[in-house]
């Protein structure tokens, strides 16, 4: 099995290193085409106006001076084309992926253009939350099994599976659920106004780590019960239960 990785937290992050070594417990041939600095919250954007740059380091490895999006477009298209991947790991992210985040994540962004290209992929990220340090031994110990487990099993076109680890060590891990896509308290957005030597404004935007009351059977409320979140979500945003009332209204 073939597996190509990437992450939005950029080549040289902790959580890079934890995924290679989850790869390598599934297979020997691991492919790395990765963002060469960070790209958080970039989603599923292309750089369309400036020109990429691709670094070599070995035949099995490469960043890409853009986003998660064009690691993976580049992989399939350009680096890798007549020798594709099995199966696409994005990760281990340094922070939740849940509820709303899936949508500006490029972690999240990744698994979605791998699936778009036909690969089938999963999102891993590591929950922080209040915790002073980040563990990354529970997504390594418990991720190879979990996805050997999807592989047996699949899990359809058009989707992809999101795994997120509870902030807490292996040990206290309470078992794994699969899960609906939950909604935060948007209210947390923090944007920090300043100024510049120069007098001039500017902006820092953040979140607290909140999750607010998070629905039984959710990503958000799985994790903070201190289980492991498996979330299949589908690429296809269209509300199917709108479509005859629209129809008939607009006919």
């Amino acid at each position: 099995m073939r597996i190509l990785l990437s992450n939005d937290d950029g080549f040289d992050a902790p959580g890079m290193e934890v995924l290679k070594r989850i790869a390598y417990s599934l297979s020997d041939e691991v492919v790395i085409v990765a963002p060469a600095k960070e790209q958080s919250g970039a989603s599923r954007s292309l750089t369309l106006h400036d020109p990429l740059r691709v670094n070599k380091y070995s035949e099995t490895e490469y960043s890409v001076e853009g986003t998660p999006t064009d690691c993976v477009m580049m992989a399939l298209n350009y680096l890798f084309p007549d020798d594709k991947p099995d199966l696409i790991l994005s990760g281990v992210n340094r922070g939740a992926n849940l509820g709303e985040d899936v949508l500006y994540s490029g972690t999240v962004a990744a698994a979605s253009e791998g699936t778009l290209l036909g690969v089938p992929s999963i999102a891993l990220s590591m929950c922080m939350f209040d915790s002073p340090e980040i563990h990354w031994e529970t997504a390594e110990k418990m991720a190879p099994g979990i996805i050997r487990k999807l592989l047996e099993t699949g899990w359809g076109e058009d989707t992809l599976v999101n795994i997120n680890f509870p902030a807490i060590p292996v040990d206290e891990v309470q078992g794994v659920v699969v899960t609906r896509q939950g909604k935060r308290d948007l209210s947390n957005l923090l944007i920090d106004a300043r100024v510049d030597a120069r007098g001039r404004e500017y902006y820092w935007l953040g979140y607290r780590p909140s999750s607010g009351k998070p629905f039984e059977g959710s990503d958000l409320h799985a994790v903070e019960n201190k289980m492991v979140s498996v979330t299949p979500l589908k690429l296809n945003l269209t509300n199917e239960s709108s479509l005859d009332n629209l129809a008939k209204a607009l006919g």
